[in-house]
């Protein structure tokens, strides 16, 4: 299992019309074509916290698919509650993605 945490800032109140946006996407060929298979979506005050879990490392597969019309429809959508955390750096959606630095898991064969 793959993950990746976006992180970005929105607007306060919209998680409503966030959520109502990505469950549509979710309902499309979208996560299929990058290999999504949970999406979580957090708002801590103004900052915007997008976990995806997927079959591959979605960074490339993202990449590959920004200039898909799904894939472009909803980043259009979502530019009305959605801005990038750090302006000055931002890119592309590789430039919103977290860096793990650490990770631990409970043993479960015990």
């Amino acid at each position: 299992m793959h993950h990746a945490l976006i992180v970005a800032r929105m607007a306060p109140e919209s998680a409503p019309d966030i959520a109502e946006l990505f469950a549509a996407s979710d309902s499309s060929e979208l996560p299929h074509l990058v290999g999504v298979t949970r999406r979580k979506l957090f708002q801590f005050g103004d900052v915007y916290l997008h976990l995806i879990e997927s079959e591959r490392p979605p960074g490339p597969e993202i990449a590959k698919v920004t200039g898909h019309a799904a894939f472009k429809d909803i980043s259009d959508r979502l530019t009305a509650f959605i801005s990038p955390y750090d302006p000055q750096t931002w890119r592309g959606p590789k430039d919103a993605m977290a860096q793990e630095f650490y990770c631990w898991e409970r043993d479960t064969t015990a």
